[in-house]
């Protein structure tokens, strides 16, 4: 195919609002470099990081402290930049020392920027961050990061699994979620949210779900084996009522705020606390009376590793997890698309497709 010099992108111009957020058509078509490939997007899932990035969430350079400023001992987020995580598209150009049989491939981008060879992620950034994402009509990625996957899902439905399914598993490897193991999830109708409850199933653990009224259905449909409606009276007994006095071994936490000290005392003793979200407040009290008492283990988790992202791969080619599309938009009403986002009436994930033709 004859690859344009332009192309319609989303760039984020800097900190603050929705008018930050530019649709133009005339963005120069990236080239990929060596040891690169270049798609053509065909879908790209939105996520929480997008509009936290947007806000300032983790740290401006005006914030000495900022939490962005962690990745690799500097920020690299800069503007004008393309952001989005869940990205599927099909190769259409290769850079230098890429195999041009690649052209044509339909693949699911691993949109970690894996700064070391082991696995581990003190030292990692993501593309929409550190370099230009999926809210675009091309993308140019390192060709160890476009991954083919054996199924016939569409690539919709491809693009909802990568951020939100990849951060999930990494949550639940580090927690040692185990088979028979009861997992309480928080926030669970998200897309992070109802991903760890396919997860945990696929591990053959038992989800149990909090979410908003008048979600309690689908959350069930969607494997969790019982739901706590958030907001209706005390958390600490509606979860062992929920669990029928069995143990909770894991929770799984995308809210903190005023949760988290429940979710501690809801744990059993010697149980883990995994978070990678906080959606209900940052800030949290914690009574170390509770952790240390009870012996618990305390988990911060971002991201994933190669090995994360395989086992991914693997439930998805083996249909363990399916799609929950919440929506589709196109890229040109992406200020609507992320403003329905930010209302969080769906469940499963919003997804944005370049515009036809």
């Amino acid at each position: 195919m004859t690859i344009p010099e332009k192309m319609a992108a989303v760039l984020l111009t800097g900190h603050g609002g929705l008018e930050k957020l530019a649709y133009r058509t005339d963005v120069p078509v990236p080239a990929p470099a060596e040891g690169e490939v270049l798609i053509r997007v065909t879908a790209c899932g939105m996520n929480n990081t997008d509009v936290w990035v947007r806000e300032g969430a983790y740290g401006t350079e005006d914030d000495p402290s900022a939490i962005s400023t962690w990745r690799r001992r500097g920020n690299t987020l800069t503007f004008p930049r393309i952001q989005g995580t869940d990205t599927v598209g099909h190769i259409v150009g290769v850079g230098r020392g890429i195999d041009p049989a690649r052209i044509g491939e339909r693949v699911m981008v691993d949109f970690s920027i894996y700064n070391r060879d082991d696995d581990s992620l003190a030292d990692i950034d993501y593309m929409g961050h550190g370099r230009d994402g999926g809210y675009a009509e091309y993308m140019a990625l390192p060709a160890e990061n476009a991954h083919v996957v054996a199924t016939d899902l569409t690539d919709i439905e491809l693009a909802t699994f990568c951020c939100a399914y990849l951060t999930g598993e990494r949550m639940l490897e580090r927690a040692r979620l185990a088979t028979a193991e009861r997992v309480l999830v928080t926030g669970a109708s998200g897309g992070v949210g109802s991903a760890i409850i396919q997860l945990a199933r696929a591990r053959g653990a038992i989800p149990i779900a909090v979410a908003g009224p008048g979600k309690e259905a689908a959350m069930l449909e969607i494997g969790a084996e019982a739901v706590v409606t958030r907001g209706k009276g005390d958390l600490v007994e509606a979860v062992h009522s929920a669990s029928r006095d069995q143990p909770i071994d894991v929770v799984a936490d995308l809210v903190g705020g005023p949760l988290f000290n429940d979710l501690l005392k809801i744990l059993r003793p010697e149980g883990r606390y995994t978070t990678a979200g906080a959606i209900g407040g940052p800030v949290v009290q914690l009574d170390l009376r509770t952790m240390y008492l009870k012996q618990l283990e305390l988990h911060g988790s971002s991201q994933g590793s190669r090995a994360d992202f395989r086992r991914l791969i693997g439930y998805i080619e083996s249909r363990k997890i399916r799609p929950l599309v919440g929506g589709v938009y196109p890229l040109s009403e992406f200020h609507r698309a992320q403003t329905e986002f930010m209302a969080k009436n769906f469940v499963g994930k919003l997804v944005v497709v370049p515009d036809p033709g």
